[in-house]
């Protein structure tokens, strides 16, 4: 089911045949390299079935990206409930994205990403969070490029001390929900 739709891109469901992409995706050193790990089919099955129960469960979640020009899948990018616990956190709701990495530097995430937070807007969410490892600079800028501020750094308690990923930048944006 299509979600939505930019000029290049289309937002959908998620299929069962994305499956075998995404674990290229999640095994993959470049995409992953701002990750603590690699994921092995069975993790990507695991993150696969938690998006599905997202959507089941909210009606948003991590939408599947597909190029219009090409019906290729090349990653996801959406809203996400944060998981674990910091100030800011449980229970609040993230905007992320992850794409296979011939996809990267090409705009495809910031085009993707700005057209959901209008699906927040549009689900009634007034807060959107997105935070990385602060040497991620690539996913840094797309949150700046979609007019997110940052409101700060913070450790990542699921992260162990010394990880050089382990410290993350903050960002926010607040908007008020559009009348449905």
């Amino acid at each position: 089911m299509i979600c939505a739709e930019t000029e290049r891109l289309i937002l959908r469901s998620w299929k069962p045949e994305d499956l075998s992409a995404f674990f290229d995706m999640n095994r993959d050193k470049v995409v992953m390299r701002y990750f603590p790990m690699l994921l092995n089919y069975s993790q990507t099955d695991a993150f696969y079935n938690r998006i599905q129960s997202e959507f089941d469960r909210k009606g948003w979640g991590l939408y599947a990206v597909e190029l219009k020009s090409t019906g290729a899948f090349i990653g996801y990018v959406g809203l996400h409930e944060i998981g674990f616990d910091a100030d800011f956190a449980l229970g609040s709701v993230e905007i992320g994205w992850r794409l296979a990495a011939d996809y990267h530097n090409q705009g495809y995430a910031t085009e993707a990403a700005l057209k959901v937070l209008e699906l927040a807007r549009e689900h009634g969410l007034t807060t959107i969070y997105s935070f990385t490892a602060v040497v991620n600079k690539p996913s840094e800028r797309v949150m700046q490029k979609i007019g997110m501020s940052k409101t700060g750094e913070f450790d990542h308690p699921n992260l162990a001390e010394g990880s050089p990923l382990r410290r993350h930048v903050l960002y926010r944006m607040e908007f008020r929900p559009e009348k449905v």
